[in-house]
């Protein structure tokens, strides 16, 4: 892991912990999303709102005001709610995905009782498979369906010149995602 991976990670935890004691201002979510929506949207954890409304504003200051983006940016990691992460399984979800990235995603592919797996593995499954659980989510909840398919794609791999719309939205989700 690069230096400057490190730092951007250590930044990120620390932000985590700062946003969870501070009350956020969600209007720009209610203004934006659905009621069903916004449900879905409180469902995070506050570090996970956080996350999603900087990325949010921060497509939005780069000019990318489509409803459909708009709605994955604020939603992208919804799925995470049905199984929430504790701060220090997301440290484990990072080491996993560096050091043992064969284990990770054998791990992450596993299937049933997530909540009967040890919390190792559990933890690289929530981080694996959260995008097609958010994907469920926000499809239930009305999201459009290239919001839907956004949400279920955000952690594929893209191609590095996107030929189609959906697959340029993609593209600046993630670019934007992995930023913050």
């Amino acid at each position: 892991m690069s230096l400057a991976r490190i730092v951007y990670r250590t930044e990120q935890f620390r932000k985590y912990l700062g946003i969870r004691a501070a009350p956020l201002d969600l209007s720009e979510a209610r203004e934006t999303l659905t009621p069903a929506q916004v449900a879905l949207f409180l469902r995070l954890q506050p570090g996970e709102q956080a996350h999603s409304l900087e990325v949010f504003q921060r497509l939005r200051l780069e000019g990318e005001t489509g409803p459909d983006l708009q709605t994955a940016a604020l939603l992208h990691d919804v799925g995470k709610s049905r199984f929430p992460l504790q701060v220090w399984e997301r440290v484990w979800i990072v080491l996993a995905r560096k050091l043992l990235p064969g284990r990770f995603q054998a791990w992450g592919a596993a299937q049933g009782a997530l909540d009967e797996l040890p919390w190792w593995q559990r933890a690289c499954a929530v981080a694996a498979q959260h995008p097609a659980w958010g994907a469920e989510l926000a499809q239930a909840a009305g999201c459009s369906r290239r919001a839907v398919s956004l949400i279920r794609r955000h952690q594929d791999h893209t191609p590095l010149d996107p030929q189609n719309e959906e697959d340029q939205l993609l593209a600046r989700l993630q670019a934007i995602d992995d930023l913050n």
